[in-house]
């Protein structure tokens, strides 16, 4: 997994806040996000009061862990605010579901989610409920691509936007084979193709 800017964090950190909820049925809490985000290869650098900072060659992180939700905020370890990310994950009472969105810091440029839809998982079958398009980032010689596996693939096509790209939002993408190509961020997205078992 390539992490060079905020972007490459949020959506695997989203991908993964999605099955730990499935999964557990229940919110990850800050130990749990702690463990991922070492495994990720970044370092821990302050643990105060739940309150957990950690750093990468490219990024820095801040997980605010409460009862109801939890915050990541990934910024570019140069500074720039720009395209700092935010991932929040709650449980939203009123749609009776866990919601896990990435929302951009500077909302005045951004409106909406990164990865075309937010996650939203049924609180009471734990069954997902949107189209989102989420996965880990590599760096191949024709580009950096988002790799998402089949089931995502499935879920995105039901959505009928295979046309938007899931990092940007712009339309257009050129489809060769497994691979699709967005002309306006300049990513890639690979559907990664499962052997089968013998």
């Amino acid at each position: 997994m390539k992490v060079y800017e905020p972007l490459m964090l949020a959506m695997p950190l989203a991908k993964w806040m999605g099955e730990f909820i499935i999964k557990n049925k229940k919110l990850p809490g800050g130990d749990d996000v702690r463990k991922f985000l070492k495994e990720c290869g970044l370092e821990e650098i302050c643990l105060d009061e739940g309150l957990a900072l950690h750093r990468g060659r490219f990024v820095l992180t801040l997980t605010f862990p409460a009862k109801e939700h939890v915050i990541v905020d990934i910024i570019s370890s140069s500074g720039e605010l720009s395209d700092a990310l935010e991932v929040i994950t709650y449980h939203d009472r009123k749609l009776e579901a866990y919601v896990i969105e990435i929302i951009p810091a500077n909302e005045l440029e951004f409106e909406g989610n990164i990865g075309l839809e937010p996650v939203i998982i049924d609180e009471k079958s734990f069954e997902l409920k949107s189209y989102p398009v989420l996965g880990h980032f590599e760096e191949e010689e024709d580009g950096v691509f988002l790799i998402i596996d089949s089931e995502t693939y499935r879920i995105w096509k039901g959505s009928r936007k295979l046309g938007i790209c899931p990092i940007c939002g712009a339309e257009g993408l050129v489809w060769r084979k497994n691979k699709a190509y967005c002309d306006s961020c300049g990513f890639g997205i690979k559907i990664k193709v499962e052997r089968e078992k013998q």
